[in-house]
């Protein structure tokens, strides 16, 4: 699975949770899901167990506070993928 892939993908998880619509539009690895996204710190927990059941993954604690901007969800999402595989 390649990151523009997942990237897509990541947009669909995180569209319920977005209250800034416009940005997501337009995110980018950079993309600051707090800052940018104004998604609430309640939702990420919700972010990672939608990105965990959409990429059949499990991620562990450790990953899980990685995940702060788009580009290090995708490296999560990657590397998860890619040795579940």
């Amino acid at each position: 699975m390649s990151r523009a892939e997942i990237l897509d993908e990541l947009k669909k998880v995180l569209t319920p949770y977005t209250e800034n619509k416009e940005m997501l539009a337009g995110i980018t690895e950079e993309t600051d899901l707090i800052k940018d996204l104004k998604i609430n710190s309640a939702n990420l927990v919700d972010i990672i167990i939608d990105a965990e059941s959409q990429y059949n993954i499990e991620i562990d604690f450790d990953s899980a506070e990685k995940m702060f901007s788009v580009g290090n969800c995708i490296d999560v999402i990657a590397d998860k993928v890619n040795h579940s595989a």
